[in-house]
């Protein structure tokens, strides 16, 4: 079976900025890096990032949030210790109930104001009697 790779295109509109950005938010330098294009191939998670130089960009738009589910909370305390380090803004939260879930999450903004959530599931459904679709059993 071939491996699936999500493939992200975000217009920015500071390249340098947003290079910066994107190396702390993964941990990995981009494999290609141009005066107006660079992108990056993250194995895990499996993503094809690429960043577009553009004069603007619209802010909000039918994107919410673009986020990394990792496994554990030592993954996400991971992702915080690399943002510190890297001297990024962020907001944490720690079982929080989120999306009918519980969960342990760190935030950040890139330069162009893509919010980029990194959490775990700590609870899967913290509300499963609300669910619409139920299964049945004959």
């Amino acid at each position: 079976m071939a491996v699936l790779k999500t493939h992200v295109a975000l217009n920015v509109t500071d390249i340098k900025k947003s290079v910066a950005f994107y190396r702390a938010m993964f941990g990995v330098e981009p494999v290609k890096y141009k005066a107006d294009y660079a992108k990056f191939d993250i194995p895990n998670p499996a993503l094809n990032l690429t960043l577009n130089l553009t004069t603007s960009v619209q802010s909000g738009g039918a994107l919410s949030h673009l986020g990394v589910q990792v496994e554990s909370t030592e993954q996400v305390q991971s992702a915080i210790q690399r943002f510190t380090d890297s001297g990024l803004a962020l907001f944490t939260e720690e079982n929080t109930e989120c999306c009918y879930a519980v969960q342990d999450k760190v935030w950040v903004t890139d330069p162009d104001s893509n919010r980029w959530e990194v959490f775990v599931v700590k609870v899967g459904d913290t509300a499963p009697d609300k669910n619409l679709q139920q299964t049945c059993c004959a």
